[in-house]
């Protein structure tokens, strides 16, 4: 049996915050607990099944929580673990970068697609 290499603590993160809706939903989870259908509402653009799928992925690493309330009909809310909270400040790290690099990088992928025509 071959022993798989140890991921770099960067890998690590990215898998857990890296595509394109776990930072919107993160972002919504820190503001306050939500319904499913908040959340579905408040990211636009994402697909029930795919806010389903990143909510189970993000509650297998225990970076979110899914309450169950025994209400007529059934209430299900999630919320940010404590683990999950830990990662504000580097979403808020990333969040400051885009914003502050942004207009260059749109400037950068206009002149190389100026270049290729």
């Amino acid at each position: 049996m071959t022993k798989r290499p140890e991921l770099c603590p960067v890998e690590t993160t990215a898998r857990i915050v890296g595509g394109r809706w776990k930072g919107a939903i993160l972002e919504q989870l820190f503001e306050s607990t939500k319904r499913f259908s908040e959340l579905k509402r408040s990211i636009t653009g994402i697909t029930q099944r795919t806010l389903s799928q990143q909510l189970r992925d993000l509650q297998r690493k225990g970076i979110v929580e899914r309450t169950v309330y025994a209400d007529t009909p059934p209430r299900v809310v999630y919320a940010i673990t404590p683990l999950g909270g830990s990662l504000r400040p580097l979403l808020d790290a990333m969040c400051h970068w885009g914003k502050s690099h942004s207009a260059a990088m749109a400037l950068k992928k206009l002149r190389a697609s100026d270049r290729l025509q």
